[in-house]
């Protein structure tokens, strides 16, 4: 997968919900991932731009309905 192509298809407050989100929906097929500017975990409040869950750009449209449906 090239980085470059991601696709955000959730911006949460917290690394919890985004690794919520990105765990269902990797139980449904979807590689997700999870970007935070957070110091690797070190500085929780760095937080505050939101985090992002991300998935290929051919996963984009699936992700987002598995989303609406909860």
């Amino acid at each position: 997968m090239d980085f470059t192509e991601l696709v955000a298809v959730a911006v949460v407050d917290s690394r919890i919900e985004a690794e919520l989100i990105a765990g269902l929906l990797r139980s449904n097929g979807i590689k997700a991932g999870v970007n935070a500017d957070d110091a690797g975990t070190q500085e929780p409040a760095l937080q505050l731009q939101g985090v992002q869950v991300l998935v290929g750009p051919q996963d984009a449209h699936e992700a987002r309905q598995i989303l609406a449906a909860r």
